[in-house]
C-alpha cells in the first residue's frame, strides 16, 4: 500500500483533489491511502507517509518541508499547478506513485 499525503494551507482546498485521487485509485485497483492535512501539521503526520505532495499555494514551505521529509526518508514534490487547478486526480495520483517508486 502506498500512503500519499497532501499538504496545503488549511487542508481544505485539497479535499476535492483527494476525493478524485481516491476514485482514480479504486478504478485502477491501486492500493493507496490518500489524505490531506494543513501544512502546519506536517511534522505530526510525516511518519505516516510514503510520499508527500504540496499544494502550489504553499510553495514557500518547500525548503522547510524538504528538510523534514529528508529526515524521515520521504520523497516530496510540489503538485503541478495546472493539475491542481483542474483538480486532475488521475495525474496527481500518477505523480505521487511515480515519486514513491523512485
Amino acid at each position: 500500500m502506498t500512503r500519499i499525503l497532501l499538504f496545503c494551507n488549511a487542508g481544505m482546498s485539497t479535499s476535492m483533489l483527494v476525493s478524485k485521487m481516491r476514485k482514480e485509485a479504486v478504478s485502477k485497483s491501486i492500493d493507496a491511502t490518500i489524505n490531506a492535512y494543513p501544512e502546519a501539521q506536517m511534522s505530526k503526520y510525516i511518519g505516516e507517509a510514503d510520499v508527500v505532495l504540496l499544494g502550489p499555494q504553499i510553495r514557500y514551505v518547500l525548503p522547510k518541508a524538504k528538510i523534514l521529509c529528508e529526515k524521515n526518508s520521504v520523497p516530496i514534490e510540489m503538485i503541478n499547478s495546472a493539475d491542481y487547478g483542474m483538480m486532475n486526480g488521475a495525474k496527481v495520483l500518477q505523480q505521487a506513485l511515480k515519486l514513491a517508486s523512485k
